[in-house]
């Protein structure tokens, strides 16, 4: 067995662990911006839960509960404002991927300024000040809460994109699967695709090795069984509990052996701005073209994932994981044409080389496109 771990997250994982949040928050810092989503936090009082238990642990508090589904650059440049306005020194995120996507990014934004620029850049240079940041999943699927990107719209740019770098790392993850009762199921299956997703790119990619694979081992039956359940409105304590490790499980796969052409592509539909899709369901769309592009050149990986969702062939067990919790939708639903399609090419940024299709250019991010959309 070969490995390398890249993880410096102190994860703290159980039920009931969210009243940990402002002790945890302390040992960090004495001023916390927290970052949230517009409404969720709010209406189902856990931003009330969250601010009470950091002012009991004597952390200062600020507010920004601006993040909107797909962050942009011009929010966290607010949120970093009211931070710079508090002189806070450590920074809450508080939600799903987006908020905590925005919360690691105005983390950096309270030492870097502005982040529009940052979109999309090289990865960036580790800093002795760096803002650090704790994580608080209330929505299971993206793993941000133990990832070192960001993933950010540019308005400027029309550009989404990540925001890389060691720096982005949170410091605390506190992953409590109770947070996840609030959770609507059609949001809670479209974040689960997006696990499964992390663990399938991160058995197949060529950075993958035996710690991800692990990973996946564990994680990839547990959404198969799970997801179905929870779209048929079971989201009981076991499912809560098993969709937060495999979130957190899909995380780590993203961190150590990153994702594959299909995040690159997903990210892209930001460049169509009259176009809103979850990152879930967009990559639902995009799933079945790409593994027809993909398993002829990695049989033997694309093989071992079908076995650990129990079926003889990847593509049909991912199409009938979608059509059971529905999200699954043709590309017109969403709102997209191939009119779109210089847009989407040229909104493709990021590392392709992690694709096992290999000399990924044009060609093939197009012909992928259109496979989706002819679907």
């Amino acid at each position: 067995m070969i490995f390398d771990v890249s993880l410096p997250t102190a994860v703290v994982f159980g039920a009931g662990r969210f009243a940990e949040l402002g002790a945890r928050t302390r040992a960090l810092g004495g001023r916390a911006l927290l970052v949230c989503g517009r409404s969720a936090a709010r209406e189902h009082g856990l931003l009330a839960a969250a601010a009470s238990s950091l002012a009991g642990a004597g952390v200062a508090v600020t507010v920004f509960d601006q993040v909107s589904e797909g962050p942009m650059d011009t929010e966290v440049d607010a949120a970093v404002g009211a931070g710079l306005a508090a002189s806070c020194d450590v920074v809450v995120g508080l939600g799903g991927g987006s908020a905590i996507d925005a919360a690691k990014a105005a983390a950096v934004g309270l030492r870097a300024g502005p982040v529009g620029p940052l979109v999309g850049a090289p990865a960036l240079d580790r800093d002795p000040r760096a803002v650090p940041v704790v994580a608080v999943p209330t929505v299971a699927g993206s793993g941000a809460e133990v990832t070192k990107g960001a993933i950010i719209t540019d308005t400027s740019r029309r550009l989404r994109a990540g925001i890389r770098g060691d720096d982005l790392f949170p410091r605390v993850a506190l992953v409590d699967p109770d947070l996840l009762v609030t959770v609507p199921a059609h949001v809670a299956v479209a974040s689960g695709f997006d696990a499964f997703t992390h663990l399938v790119e991160g058995c197949v990619a060529r950075r993958s090795d035996d710690a991800v694979r692990w990973a996946a081992e564990r994680a990839l039956p547990l959404l198969v069984r799970r997801l179905p359940e929870i779209a048929a409105g079971a989201l009981g304590a076991e499912q809560r509990a098993d969709l937060a490790l495999a979130s957190l499980l899909g995380g780590f796969a993203v961190a150590n052996a990153g994702t594959c052409l299909p995040h690159r592509l997903q990210q892209a539909m930001g460049s169509v701005p009259r176009v809103r899709v979850s990152h879930g369901r967009g990559l639902a769309l995009l799933y079945p073209a790409w593994l027809a592009h993909a398993t002829v050149h990695a049989g033997e990986r694309f093989a071992a994932v079908a076995r650990l969702m129990g079926v003889d062939d990847v593509a049909d067990g991912v199409d009938r994981l979608t059509t059971a919790i529905g999200v699954g939708a043709p590309p017109d639903s969403f709102g997209f044409t191939s009119d779109d399609l210089p847009a989407l090419v040229g909104g493709v940024t990021g590392n392709v080389d992690n694709d096992p299709i290999p000399n990924v250019g044009e060609t093939v991010i197009r012909d992928i496109y259109l496979a989706a959309f002819r679907r």
